[in-house]
């Protein structure tokens, strides 16, 4: 069946099938909802638990999630607007004085292959911008990384920013990276730490459960 080969080829990264599978089963008049959700969405979570399992390491990620995208691309003018029900908007960032994206970029991509709506303010991002960013799109979760221990304290900053501007109250708040661990989360009053992308994803749809 199309959906099954359309979620293999998006799982195994086949970026050529997946372009080649979108055109054919719109031709073929499968749902476009349908080969969104249940080919392209489908074949990136199986990815994900595999990831999560410890059976394929970040390329591998990296290329299913090229394969995702350029199939998305494809479908964007077929779903009607709206039609994609989002589970929740969240606003992404990787803290002020930290460069790595890496990390981040999962999360984005395991979150958004999940239904989330993503808005990605990029790495090295100052307190002041991630609070002005909540304030202007007013999402469900904010999704922080650190990847260094001399910039995990701007999350703290940023938590306590967000209260002080009144933008705390309804908020979820999650933070991740290398040197986070859950008494930090803890100790800085965030709501929610992941170790990894698959089990950020899933956190916030519990979160939001």
């Amino acid at each position: 069946m199309i959906l099954e080969e359309l979620a293999i080829a998006v799982e195994t990264g086949d970026m050529k099938k997946v372009q080649a599978l979108i055109p054919q089963g719109l031709a073929d008049g499968v749902d476009p909802q349908d080969l969104l959700d249940k080919g392209l969405l489908a074949g990136m979570a199986a990815l994900g638990a595999r990831f999560k399992a410890g059976e394929v390491f970040v390329p591998e990620v990296l290329i299913a999630a090229r394969a995702l995208n350029a199939g998305t691309v494809l479908l964007k003018d077929k779903l009607v607007a709206g039609q994609s029900v989002s589970k929740g908007k969240v606003v992404i960032a990787t803290v002020s004085g930290d460069l790595h994206d890496i990390g981040k970029n999962l999360v984005l991509m395991m979150l958004e292959s999940t239904g989330f709506e993503v808005i990605d303010l990029g790495v090295d991002v100052p307190v002041e911008a991630v609070v002005e960013a909540v304030r202007e799109n007013k999402p469900d979760i904010l999704a922080m990384s650190a990847l260094l221990t001399t910039t995990m304290a701007f999350q703290k900053d940023i938590v306590e920013a967000l209260k002080v501007a009144g933008l705390r109250d309804g908020l979820k708040i999650m933070i991740g990276g290398a040197p986070v661990t859950q008494d930090f989360c803890d100790n800085i009053g965030a709501d929610s730490y992941s170790p990894d992308a698959p089990g950020a994803a899933d956190a916030a749809l519990a979160l939001l459960s």
